[in-house]
């Protein structure tokens, strides 16, 4: 199974990331819709696509506006947009708003009720993760892949959400501050270095990926990466158009 990882930043893009949306292809399955989204159109491999949401800020969902054209380039027969009846009813009225974006894409919102079925034998499972507005997790499993999706959160050694993402083959997990900026990821509802190292090492997943990185930070290593590693060894930073193998 493969991951594509088409946009990496929280916030806002910069000129090396841009914001959160991933992609397995031979499944047609997208995890937000950041601004990286119009990058699909090199990846996609059916004419469906299912995009499920963990929230509606708009760095997550900006990318929703950008399917007229993928839509268009790759024939898709069907795209449906899962999430919270109360988030997709806020993209329904506002990014979607006739004075803001005037021709809405052929969609289908379908809020979530339960765990949902993917292709290929697979499905997909949400936990309530703390952020401002609420948000989710998502963990997608097959009978010999399994990941899992934790974005907007503060992470902290013993989260609840550890039993959710426990045992995964990857956690893809946000990461926006390093080190020392734990009062400012307190404030805004983001991850430090560290503690999300800890969160992979009590879930006992077997790879870490970091992904919503802060796009102030333009370094080569923009979390630390090393004092991950001392914790979880098995600790990478995404980057865009990466593409994993899990």
């Amino acid at each position: 199974m493969k991951l594509v990882l088409l946009g990496t930043a929280g916030y806002h893009p910069n000129d090396q990331r841009h914001t959160a949306c991933l992609l397995i292809p031979e499944c047609g399955v997208m995890l937000d819709a950041g601004t990286g989204m119009y990058r699909a159109a090199d990846y996609l491999a059916g004419d469906t696509l299912n995009i499920f949401l963990t929230h509606a800020h708009l760095d997550h969902v900006v990318g929703l506006t950008y399917l007229l054209n993928l839509m268009r380039t790759r024939s898709l027969s069907r795209v449906r947009v899962y999430g919270e009846a109360e988030k997709l009813a806020a993209i329904e009225a506002h990014l979607f708003a006739a004075a803001i974006f005037p021709k809405r894409p052929e969609i289908l919102m379908t809020p979530l009720d339960g765990p949902v079925g993917l292709p290929e034998r697979g499905r997909l499972t949400y936990f309530p993760l703390a952020h401002a507005g609420g948000t989710l997790g998502f963990r997608l499993e097959w009978p010999e892949h399994s990941m899992a999706y934790v974005t907007d959160t503060t992470a902290r050694p013993k989260v609840g959400y550890v039993s959710a993402v426990q045992g995964v083959d990857l956690l893809v997990h946000e990461c926006y501050f390093r080190d020392g900026f734990e009062e400012w990821a307190t404030i805004t509802g983001h991850s430090c270095t560290t503690p999300v190292a800890q969160v992979a090492k009590e879930a006992g997943v077997q790879r870490l990926l970091l992904v919503h990185i802060n796009p102030t930070e333009t370094a080569e290593d923009p979390v630390g990466i090393e004092t991950a590693r001392t914790v979880f060894p098995a600790t990478e930073i995404a980057h865009d158009r990466m593409e994993v193998e899990f």
